[in-house]
């Protein structure tokens, strides 16, 4: 049964949107999606997070205005999202990592990454973190607040330490990556999504293991 979703998550901007345009209308469209069970990569996010809470932006060692870290965890909500100058019934919802708050009041994203390895992947985020700005910037409640900076901070394992009688522990890299502000860019986006999710059932993307799982799926049970 139909149940279209109306709020679009950041993170689907970005991850969803990259992979089978298909199985993203059936997200937003019938609310179908599979189980993804990733346990680890919540409690690591959880665990940068926290260590950043309350900390001045100088401690994050990358360069930042003068300012503080306010907020972790927060949700955002966003008036509705307009395409080519049309109201969509659509809008931003999701909850970013870390916010700051700078002393030329402005404010500043956050999203906390654990990598394998540190590499730079500010332009496939950059929509999601610039989809946690506009929210920001055009809340559904409360009063807008101006986003002067966006960014990635990569955490990275280097080498385990410590021992059985003492305790272990894990040695990190890290990089910060600042993405540049591009509202142009989202709202192309805004557009390509609003226009896949909204429309008419896309053919699946050929590369899609979930779509190959089920076609597979269905044939072999078709033939018992």
């Amino acid at each position: 049964m139909s149940n279209p979703r109306s709020n679009i998550s950041p993170s689907d901007l970005t991850f969803s949107w990259d992979g089978c345009h298909r199985c993203l209308w059936l997200s937003y469209n019938h609310q179908l999606k599979a189980p993804l069970f990733m346990p680890l990569v919540g409690e690591l996010a959880d665990l940068q997070e926290r260590h950043y809470k309350g900390r001045k932006s100088e401690d994050l060692g990358a360069g930042l205005p003068t300012g503080q870290v306010i907020s972790h965890g927060g949700w955002v909500h966003s008036t509705p999202i307009s395409v080519d100058g049309n109201e969509t019934p659509y809008s931003i919802r999701g909850k970013y990592d870390l916010l700051l708050k700078f002393d030329d009041g402005t404010y500043g994203i956050i999203d906390c990454k654990f990598q394998a390895k540190l590499n730079d992947k500010s332009d496939f985020y950059s929509p999601q973190l610039e989809a946690y700005a506009f929210a920001l910037e055009n809340p559904a409640r409360d009063e807008p607040k101006q986003v002067s900076v966006l960014g990635l901070m990569v955490w990275s394992p280097k080498s385990p330490r410590g021992n059985p009688s003492d305790g272990f522990g894990l040695e990190l890299e890290w990089q910060w990556y600042p993405i540049k502000r591009d509202p142009a860019a989202l709202q192309k986006r805004f557009a390509d999504f609003i226009g896949v999710i909204s429309g008419e059932m896309p053919e699946s993307k050929s590369s899609c293991e979930q779509c190959r799982y089920i076609n597979s799926r269905r044939e072999i049970i078709g033939q018992g």
